[in-house]
């Protein structure tokens, strides 16, 4: 059999259609809608929670289904018996897992990690920080899209085990580490400073002290301090 001929730049039929007849395109029709109507009913049967923030048991469900869907596809050669098993294995093993995880607690610790205080009193909590990998700059942002302007309006965050945010807000507001960034010098001026109150930039601890304090913050052993600020609003 002699070799096939290089492929050449200029062949547009090839390049649309690969080796497939214009036949398989109704096929490949067919095929999308039957495999629509699979992850539907997939996502369905695992409950409400798959159409919110998912946990990590549910995203790995997820992307088991949408891999079991993508090669049949596309590929003549593969049938859809194949995805309809594995999306049923995957539908089971979600719902006996998540029925394991409610009645074990252990058991959800593991499979779904458990909500972390990131931000305490108005103090960044730095080791939980690094333990998730999560930076200020990040932590800022979430705090900003809040409407707050410094930490000390914050009683707690938690980051929980969904990867969002939650914020309890501090009733009577006290002097912080203000959240925006230092280049917006416009809308810092704009902040009131609180008068012998300082703020440690790495954690936003707050000392009282009638000049810039030159010792280490008692948290994080930092050095840098700044003027602590009240919400301009």
């Amino acid at each position: 059999m002699p070799p096939a001929p290089p492929p050449k730049l200029t062949d547009y039929l090839r390049i649309l259609m690969g080796d497939m007849p214009w036949s398989f395109l109704l096929e490949a029709s067919i095929r999308l809608v039957l495999m629509y109507l699979l992850l539907l009913l997939g996502l369905r049967l695992m409950g409400k929670r798959m159409a919110g923030q998912l946990s990590r048991t549910e995203l790995a469900a997820l992307m088991s289904l949408a891999a079991a869907i993508g090669i049949p596809l596309l590929s003549a050669d593969r049938g859809l018996l194949s995805p309809l098993i594995i999306a049923s294995v995957v539908v089971i093993g979600q719902q006996l897992t998540a029925r394991w995880s409610a009645r074990r607690r252990q058991v959800e610790r593991v499979l779904q990690s458990t909500l972390t205080p990131v931000v305490a009193n108005g103090v960044l909590q730095l080791d939980h920080m690094e333990h998730v990998v999560l930076s200020q700059e990040r932590l800022f942002a979430e705090l900003r899209g809040e409407n707050l302007e410094h930490l000390g309006q914050v009683n707690y965050l938690f980051l929980e085990a969904n990867g969002t945010f939650s914020l309890v807000e501090e009733k009577e507001p006290q002097p912080g580490l203000s959240l925006i960034p230092g280049w917006d010098k416009e809308f810092r001026d704009e902040q009131p400073v609180a008068a012998g109150t300082f703020a440690c930039i790495r954690c936003g601890q707050v000392l009282k002290a009638p000049q810039k304090p030159t010792s280490t913050c008692p948290h994080c052993e930092a050095q840098q301090w700044e003027p602590a600020v009240l919400a301009s609003k």
